[in-house]
């Protein structure tokens, strides 16, 4: 994956396995043809740079393994590959539903102003006026922008799972993010 977006306040497309300190990449959805090609849903933008790396640590039943790809391409709406060792579609076909993943160093230096969905996930969430809204859970991205999913904690005797949704518009609605004290500031009404 190259730099995954370029403009001020920009997002990298990958969820953490922090334990591991793995980034999220896609994930293996189908076979692709005769040869043991799998197909790949990816989360890197643009989709296709996925392939570029080297190796991918694939994840199965909470069990990683490290795979050489050898070759990849878009194929129509997905991304197709090919992993070393898997030569038939059986082979290609126990290895959906396997989360990629690879190393955190893998991963392109960000510039000044652009993070990684990694890197975001779990900080705190408050208003200008200082309420603590919630943490981050995940983040999406839809055609205008993308958008920042906080898990709604301000009520403590309700318990929900309600959300807050938040547009990733710097600054106008993301005010401040800090990441020393893992912290997003929003000019945003979490009622809204």
């Amino acid at each position: 994956m190259q730099q995954p977006n370029s403009s001020t306040g920009s997002l990298g497309r990958s969820p953490t396995d922090d334990a591991k300190g793995k980034i999220l990449l896609g994930r293996i959805t189908g076979v692709f043809g005769l040869q043991g090609w799998v197909k790949v849903h990816s989360d890197t933008n643009p989709r296709e740079n996925i392939t570029n790396y080297k190796f991918w640590s694939l994840k199965q039943s909470d069990h990683w393994k490290q795979w050489k790809v050898i070759g990849g391409r878009p194929q129509g709406k997905t991304i197709v590959a090919r992993l070393e060792g898997v030569t038939t579609p059986e082979e290609a076909s126990a290895l959906i539903g396997a989360t990629i993943a690879v190393e955190r160093e893998e991963m392109p230096v960000l510039g000044p102003g652009e993070y990684y969905w990694a890197d975001l996930t779990g900080m705190m969430v408050k208003t200008i006026d200082g309420v603590e809204v919630g943490p981050v859970v995940r983040l999406f991205e839809t055609g205008a922008n993308d958008v920042v999913v906080v898990a709604d904690q301000r009520d403590e005797q309700e318990s929900s799972n309600r959300e807050v949704l938040v547009p990733w518009l710097v600054p106008d609605v993301v005010t401040d993010i800090d990441m020393e004290n893992r912290v997003i500031t929003i000019d945003w009404d979490p009622d809204f």
